[in-house]
């Protein structure tokens, strides 16, 4: 089986690394040789020189020269795994057997933009790990193999990337040989079940401290590295938090959220939320706060 891969981020990495440690024939590879929109960009092209396979590196997925590279291939199928752009029909009935992607949810739910990032950011006590044939639609083609992950109240954005990580190798040490002997099964989708999460623009990330401290707790860590961070504005400057914890607080139903409650509370600064506090990390930008200071 003559496989295509096409990936950019550190989970396209570790695939790829997963389908040569199984063997599999991978005849070539489509990524990118660096990438300001993806936060978790990964290197597949050194990969490629050392395993010797060819490898392109594009921009545009759907420009005619990867088009041209791709059917020269002679690919029975294609994976697709870490490429946010939707793939012309042109590629998508280029290979036999179709195009394999990959979505870290429980499709048909959760569909769309940032699964991880929203998954936490909501609260969510599960999300998961499905492979599915890729169709003209966002994350709506039939499903090849599923598999659910628990969230935990300690997960962040890098052990939940982890975690899904882990599972999606499991999976495609699973599938790959049931592809390879094309006895596998296609389980269609039920889209009334369907929902579609939105591109997460730069101000979701920010705190406004009349949310809930676990509201608050939730963002910053769904935004925690490899992401961008949660921040907030502190005289017109962007202070970006990478972590922090909830405080139960006695009788402070009467204090105003963003107001500074300490800035020596376990070495960190304690801020006022909208039911109870969080602590954060104290800052360079933050060394002249005062207790009753206001962020």
């Amino acid at each position: 089986m003559r496989i295509l891969f096409i990936g950019t981020v550190q989970f396209s990495k570790d695939a790829l690394l997963k389908l040569i440690e199984l063997k599999a024939n991978v005849v070539g590879v489509i990524t990118k040789d660096k990438s300001s929109f993806n936060s978790d960009f990964a290197d597949l092209k050194s990969i490629c020189d050392v395993k010797k396979i060819d490898c392109i590196c594009v921009d545009k997925i759907n420009d005619p020269k990867v088009l041209d590279f791709s059917q020269a291939k002679r690919p029975d199928i294609i994976f697709c795994f870490g490429w946010s752009a939707l793939l012309a029909e042109s590629f998508l009935t280029l290979a036999p057997m179709g195009v394999v992607g990959y979505h870290p949810a429980l499709l048909p739910k959760n569909r769309g933009r940032h699964p991880l990032i929203w998954a936490l950011a909501l609260g969510l006590k599960e999300t998961g790990s499905t492979f599915f044939f890729m169709d003209k639609g966002a994350d709506s083609g039939d499903i090849l193999s599923q598999r659910k992950i628990p969230v935990s109240l300690r997960d962040n954005a890098a052990t939940l990337y982890q975690k899904m990580t882990r599972t999606a190798l499991l999976q495609i040490k699973e599938f790959l040989p049931a592809l390879q002997k094309g006895r596998y099964t296609r389980i269609k989708q039920d889209h009334a079940r369907a929902n579609s999460w939105r591109k997460r623009q730069e101000t979701d990330g920010q705190i406004d401290w009349r949310m809930s401290s676990r509201v608050v707790y939730n963002l910053v860590r769904a935004l925690t590295k490899p992401y961008p961070g949660a921040y907030f504005l502190y005289k017109g400057k962007k202070i970006i938090v990478w972590d922090v914890q909830e405080v139960k607080l006695n009788d402070q139903e009467n204090i105003e959220p963003g107001k500074v409650l300490s800035t020596n509370y376990k070495r960190k600064i304690l801020v006022k939320t909208g039911d109870k506090a969080v602590c954060l990390k104290k800052s360079p930008f933050l060394s002249g706060l005062k207790k009753g200071d206001y962020l």
